[in-house]
Formats: C-alpha cells, structure tokens, sequence
C-alpha cells in the first residue's frame, strides 16, 4: 500500500450529519461531504493486511485495497475507473448498502475499520462532478432482444451488462418511474431519486430500452413475451411482506411499511400517491403516535419517514432480545456479526424495545388505538409470551416492517410458469440463473430472496454474463448443426 503505517498514524472518522434539529425538516441527504484531504487521509488507512478480508464481505466483489490506494496517491479518476469494474451503481451502494466489507477489514478487530462505504461514495461523486462517468458504447450489436421484468437493482445491473455485451435489453417496470425499491421502497433523505435518473439516462444512451406503467402477468403474458425476445429474465424483488396475524389486524391504521414509504417518495417527487396505498388512502403519521414493528432498515426507515411527518412519538418493536452493543470478534469475525445498530433515524428521537411480542391491535370506531403486547422469551427455539409481562401501547399508526417472505406469486411468476423452491422463491441455479423453462432466467431477491443492494447488484451482473454464455453456446449449437 502507498503508507503502511497510515492505520497507525490516522483515527477513523466517518462522515459527519447534519444536526437533528435541522435534518428532520426536510427530504434531502444530510451527510456533510468531506474534503479531498480528509478522504485521503481515511483512505491511507487501508493497511497491507496481507489477505483482504473486505473482499470476501463484499458481495459485488469491489477491490477496495486498490481503490483505497488510488484515492491515496490522489489518481481519483483511476480510483472510479477500479471502482466501476465491479460495481454499476458504487454512489447507491456508497449510501445505502449496509457495509459488509467494512465489518470484514481486518481493523475492525480493534473496531476502527476503514471507511469504505464513505470513500467508495466519494470516489463515485467525484467521478460525476468531473464528468468521468461516461455510456460505454459496443461497435456492434448481436441482434439479440431480451426482457427484463423488474427495474430495481438487480434488472438494471443485468440490462446495463447486457447492453455492454451487445444484446438489446428492455427493462418492464409495472410502475410510473425506474427504480423499483430504490426508487420506492427507500427514502429520499438516504437516497435522493436523481441518482437513479442520470444512471438511467447513460443506460439509455448505452442501448437500453424502459418500458414503464407494464405489469408483465397482467398488461402482457410471458408468453408473448417469448415470441418477441430471445430471453426473459425475473428481477422483479421479494415484495411479499411478512403481515402480522394477530386479532385487530383488519383495524383502519395498520398498514405494511412499503405501502407508507413508497407514498411518501411519490408524495415527494409529485406523483399520484394513491398507487402506494390500499383503497388509495392517504398514509400520514403526523400527529400521531406511531409504532413500528420490526427492528431492520425498513423499520428505521419508517422511523425517519414518520418523524420528517411531525409524528408526536414514534417507537421501535423489535421481537428480538436486544443484541449486545459490541460482537465478539473471535467468534464473528471476519463475518457480519450480530450487535446493536443505532441508524440516523434511531437518533432522531425514537424509543426501541426489544424482546416484545405484540399479540393484538384494538381500538374504536374501526380505527386502531393501541397495541396489547409481552414479553417475549426464546424457548424451545420459539418465541414465548412472558407470563405476567403484558402491557399496552398508545398507537395511531402501526407501520409493520417486518421483512418479505417472497415474490409475489401471481402476475409474471404465474404468467412464466416456473418452478418455486422450498422458500417460495424462483428456483434457479447460482451462477447458471436458468429457472425450469427454457429462455426464462431469474436473478436478485426473486431467486436468493431478501437481501441487500449488493447482492442484488452482483446477481444482475452474474446473470447477464450467464445470458450471454447461453446466447453464445446457442448460436454454435446451431451454426454446428
């Protein structure tokens, strides 16, 4: 590395936030950037560590020392140059991905890694604000047309490959926008829409073709889709959400988190937010006393969308014993362990509980009031009510967020006929991606189920390189025959 001693000579230090007071008034990113000098001196951090752990916790397979290095010596735009190589989207994932790789750096032994995730966004800024993010063009085409179903991370990384590759992708979003759960199922405030949409507009100068408002199972059968494209690929997300079958459920306020994220971007960025909501009602938490149930990023995301809404108390239900604040490295590491997360939302005001077991909703008139809830222990590998320990929450708006069991079933996955596996998911291979009819492939959390953006990433880019195999060994089966 440029300076093996920088780890020793430098501290870590993470971007810094806006104050609270100011941030929650509105629906922009509120990271403070840092200077060139201060990304360097992070980057100089990255220490000769002889194996790189970070590669084996990053799922699109970033080669973080050489960036680090590059960024290091101050050759920016190589550093970007390295970066692409292996990620489409580096200034998404630089803001959203949780940070596998840096849980991986072997600093994190002495809890100080690397700043990765802030340097990888960085590099990727930078190469935007000096226009070095440029279409890759190919010379000639192969005349092959494939479909991809489903515009969030994993179908846009696939197009933009394929395109690189030289087929003729279309990508089939059944919404009004690009994006998919970039677009709706994540807040402005962590990622703003405009990233999406000047990443749109190189893949469209690349080769790429949107087809928005087409719901494949429902405005177009798979079928029809196969006479007209060489190959279909699913990338349409897990968007089943976990629900909560307990007595009240059916009460006015209780609704699933992407419904309330999801119309809070469109509210945000001008559109018709009925879309996003069961029997087109508004979704607002201002006023109320909102309760989430779900300790994830779903749920955190819920907590800094219900604040932003003027929410007059927002709490966190996680069913989970409350996990301790610092892993034990011997055991975790270099593996994503388990601990106490604090996300910016969490720090803007809301209370967390841990270890509860919410058994009914009640209230009045239709409308939910509260919740009756335990405590909840781990016996027998089930979660038990405590006896003795119930008690109740004043809640106006319930917000489960809860995770997702799967695709939906119906629409394109009906409509394509292909096989399911075990957990209701589309069955298909890693690495081969081909589901169980013929032409008809699948990739990110429709295959793997949920996941992060970088997986989807990386099942994008795998699949498209497993597309074009299988377009290429076609073509010599039939120029042999």
């Amino acid at each position: 590395m440029g300076k093996p001693t920088g780890f020793l000579e430098t501290e870590r230090h993470d971007r810094d936030y806006e104050p609270v007071a100011e941030r929650v008034k509105h629906w922009h990113e509120f990271v403070a950037k840092p200077s060139a000098d201060e990304v360097r001196g992070q980057a100089s951090r990255c220490m000769d560590c002889g194996i790189p752990f970070c590669h084996s916790g990053c799922p699109v397979n970033n080669l973080i020392p050489d960036w680090n290095d590059l960024v290091y010596q101050d050759d920016w735009q190589a550093a970007a140059d390295r970066l692409h190589l292996t990620n489409n989207f580096p200034e998404i994932t630089g803001r959203i991905c949780p940070a596998p790789c840096e849980a991986s750096c072997t600093l994190n032994l002495t809890d100080t890694p690397v700043t990765i995730k802030s340097i990888e966004c960085e590099i990727a800024d930078r190469a935007w604000d000096n226009g070095w993010v440029r279409s890759q063009l190919v010379a000639r085409g192969t005349g092959k047309r494939i479909a991809v179903v489903g515009s969030g991370p994993a179908g846009l990384a696939c197009a933009q490959q394929l395109a690189r590759l030289g087929h003729s992708p279309t990508v089939f979003e059944k919404n009004d926008r690009i994006g998919g759960l970039l677009r709706y199922g994540i807040p402005d405030f962590k990622l703003e829409k405009k990233l999406i949409d000047r990443r749109v507009e190189q893949m469209q100068v690349e080769g790429v073709l949107f087809r928005t408002n087409i719901e494949v199972g429902v405005t177009v059968t798979v079928d029809r889709m196969l006479d007209d494209y060489h190959i279909v690929v699913l990338a349409g997300g897990a968007e089943i959400p976990r629900d909560l079958a307990v007595p009240g459920r059916e009460l006015d306020g209780v609704h699933y988190a992407m419904d309330f994220l999801g119309q809070q971007n469109r509210r945000n960025a001008g559109d018709d937010e009925a879309r996003a909501a069961p029997n087109g009602s508004t979704i607002s938490a201002q006023g109320k006393h909102v309760v989430v149930i779900g300790g994830g990023d779903t749920g955190s995301d819920c907590i800094g969308t219900s604040i932003r809404q003027g929410a007059a108390s927002v709490t966190q239900l996680e069913i989970m014993p409350e996990p301790p604040a610092r892993e034990q490295k011997a055991l975790s590491w270099p593996n994503w362990p388990l601990k106490l997360r604090t996300s910016s939302s969490h720090e803007e005001g809301a209370g967390r509980e841990f270890a509860v077991l919410t058994q009914a909703f009640s209230g009045s008139d239709g409308k939910v009031e509260a919740l009756r809830c335990a405590r909840a222990k781990l016996e027998g590998g089930q979660v038990l009510p405590v006896e003795g320990s119930e008690f109740e929450l004043k809640a106006d708006l319930v917000l489960l967020a809860m995770g997702f069991t799967g695709p939906r079933r119906q629409c394109v996955v009906a409509s394509s006929g292909v096989e399911l596996d075990a957990r209701g998911n589309v069955a298909a291979d890693f690495g081969t991606y081909e589901t169980s009819r013929e032409r008809v492939f699948a990739c990110g959390d429709m295959r793997r189920g949920q996941s992060l953006v970088v997986w989807a990433i990386r099942e994008g880019r795998d699949c498209a390189s497993a597309v074009d195999a299988f377009l290429r060994a076609s073509d010599q089966e039939r120029a042999a025959a």
